[in-house]
């Protein structure tokens, strides 16, 4: 049995990205013109919620470039010398992408600095007043950074990227599009509506749109359906436990936890993550993007607040001060 390739759904060129406009013109402008001039592009730093593209892009740099793609992440980096051997080790001009880039220790940030700037890796050889700093030229290298907190960049290591773009999240039109060539190259037959309804329910987020695509695919084929339309798309949500404005249990759970346990806020995030049983990063960078993109969810200075929305959504009595329009702002 053959293992299913995970990185089938990704589009492997600029041409075949969907969505992003401008993030992509601009960056087709800047790989370009660097191919033209037979130089290594500017260092590309991406932003935004998990899922959009920025490993996609990373991969299609590389690909449109056409140099070898070479993946880390901020957490495999714990200590200068990893990322020493790293950067020594690449033996041809290469894109390096570092995933999660905001979680570099600093001492390995500084490792990065003359090697981003100059090109070269600084060392210190000896000891005392005999100490010395020796340089070793490096090969080429544009290095690609995805983050989904820049503001938790330092701004030393923010300064040294000279196209800094951010992802945000998709339209339904544009995740109908991505939809319909997900499910293409997953071989399955497919309508208009179905497309419709999964794009809908996939949270702006392609990661989200590929993986309930999966899934669908696969409720269908175990109940002999030969074709997805939107009743069959629908019906396979529904049993995997994905509602109708694309929340899936947790993601109920949490609006829930926030109308109930806390009358509807404010509340830290750490305290309504814990009362879901949820790391804060899961809340804040997974889930809050969407319940705020919808319009359930507001953060305050004082917390996260329920909007009048996310009662209707729960089908739950929606407070007075929110009908009256008073709170909403957790005041």
């Amino acid at each position: 049995m053959k293992p299913e390739q995970r990185d089938a759904l990704r589009p492997a060129s600029l041409a075949e990205f969907t969505g992003q406009e401008d993030l992509t013109r601009h960056l087709s402008i800047t790989l370009r013109a660097a191919k033209e001039r037979n130089e290594m592009p500017d260092h590309v730093l991406l932003s935004g919620p998990p899922g959009l593209g920025k490993t996609t892009l990373a991969q299609i740099i590389a690909h449109e470039m056409s140099l070898p793609l070479i993946n880390t992440s901020g957490p495999a980096l714990e200590r200068p010398g990893d990322a020493a051997a790293l950067l020594s080790g690449v033996s041809v001009p290469s894109i390096l992408f570092i995933d999660e880039i905001h979680r570099l220790p600093r001492q390995v940030e500084e490792i990065l600095y003359p090697a981003m700037e100059d090109g070269v890796l600084d060392f210190v050889v000896g000891d005392g007043v005999k100490a010395r700093t020796v340089r070793l030229p490096l090969q080429p290298i544009c290095v690609v950074g995805a983050t989904t907190q820049s503001g938790m960049l330092s701004a030393p290591l923010r300064d040294r990227f000279g196209f800094q773009g951010r992802l945000v999240l998709y339209p339904d039109a544009q995740m109908s599009e991505i939809v319909s060539k997900s499910l293409a190259k997953l071989g399955v037959i497919s309508s208009d509506d179905a497309w419709r309804e999964i794009a809908r329910r996939s949270r702006g987020t392609p990661r989200v749109a590929n993986n309930l695509c999966r899934r669908v695919r696969d409720w269908a084929q175990i109940n002999e359906h030969t074709e997805i339309d939107g009743d069959v798309a629908s019906a396979a949500l529904r049993d995997f436990g994905v509602d109708e404005a694309g929340l899936d249990l947790l993601g109920n759970e949490i609006l829930r936890a926030l109308c109930t346990k806390f009358d509807g806020g404010p509340v830290g995030a750490a305290t309504l993550a814990a009362s879901v049983g949820e790391a804060v990063v899961t809340l804040t960078e997974v889930y809050e993007p969407y319940l705020m993109h919808k319009g359930f969810l507001r953060r305050t200075p004082r917390g996260r607040v329920a909007t009048s929305e996310a009662y209707r959504h729960l089908e739950m009595d929606t407070p007075l001060e929110l009908t009256l329009g008073l709170d909403e702002n957790g005041d």
